[in-house]
């Protein structure tokens, strides 16, 4: 990849390239909230809706330990279910959740998760970011999941203007072939936490700095941005 393109240059970020550079950087990438099975996957990613995976995966070992399937969930009591999830926030509408999804998950599918993209999206709780997580991380189907650091870096790198995510996922798929999606996704995510931050990037310390079409609109200093990252332990 060229890392000598003056800005006033440089069109979209060649998204193919982005991805293999990313994978050099990231070889760890991957789905950050702990599971075993598509259940506790697609319970786990609808309880991550405004926390972070971190606080997910430090309730989820009680919860699955207590309703391990979809049958004992929808049994759940409501006040027990909440207590468990008292530590995200919105715990009370979170556990209504959980419970009818569950009771939907034994109605229509036999208590299994569906691998079907259009069958996901009409179970209670269930948007397009969360069915393209499941599907990906559970059924080796390929997804792109828009959360808002793939937006925001969807964006930067000039691969889209849209803010909507269903239009933001379509303008992605047109640039890197069906395969790569899901871990693409992974490592734009990752990217984002550690380096590509909302308020003042790293740009300084970013491995896509020589591409970016918005390189500059953080920190550029090298020792100052490098002190910005945030490195996994």
């Amino acid at each position: 990849m060229s890392t000598d393109l003056p800005l006033a240059e440089r069109g979209p970020a060649p998204a193919v390239e982005v991805d293999d550079v990313l994978t050099a950087e990231w070889p760890d990438a991957r789905c950050e909230l702990d599971f075993s099975t598509p259940f506790e996957l697609l319970v786990a990613t609808v309880l991550s809706a405004q926390t972070t995976d971190v606080r997910v995966n430090s309730v989820t070992p009680t919860l699955f330990r207590r309703w391990p399937g979809p049958a004992e969930l929808a049994a759940a009591g409501q006040g027990e279910l909440e207590e468990v999830l008292r530590p995200l926030g919105f715990f009370r509408a979170k556990a209504t959740s959980l419970r009818g999804l569950a009771a939907a998950l034994l109605a229509d599918h036999g208590g299994q998760v569906p691998a079907d993209l259009e069958e996901l999206v009409k179970l209670p709780g269930v948007g397009r970011k969360t069915a393209n997580v499941v599907l990906g991380n559970a059924f080796g189907v390929p997804g792109i999941t828009v959360d808002t650091h793939v937006g925001r870096l969807a964006r930067r790198l000039g691969w889209t203007e849209n803010k909507d995510p269903v239009k933001v996922e379509r303008d992605i798929a047109a640039l890197v072939p069906a395969e790569r999606w899901t871990m693409l996704c992974h490592r734009l995510i990752f990217h984002g936490r550690r380096v590509c931050h909302s308020r003042r990037p790293a740009c300084g310390a970013c491995v896509l700095a020589g591409v970016c079409p918005n390189y500059g609109v953080g920190e550029t200093d090298p020792a100052v941005a490098e002190g910005l990252v945030r490195r996994p332990d």
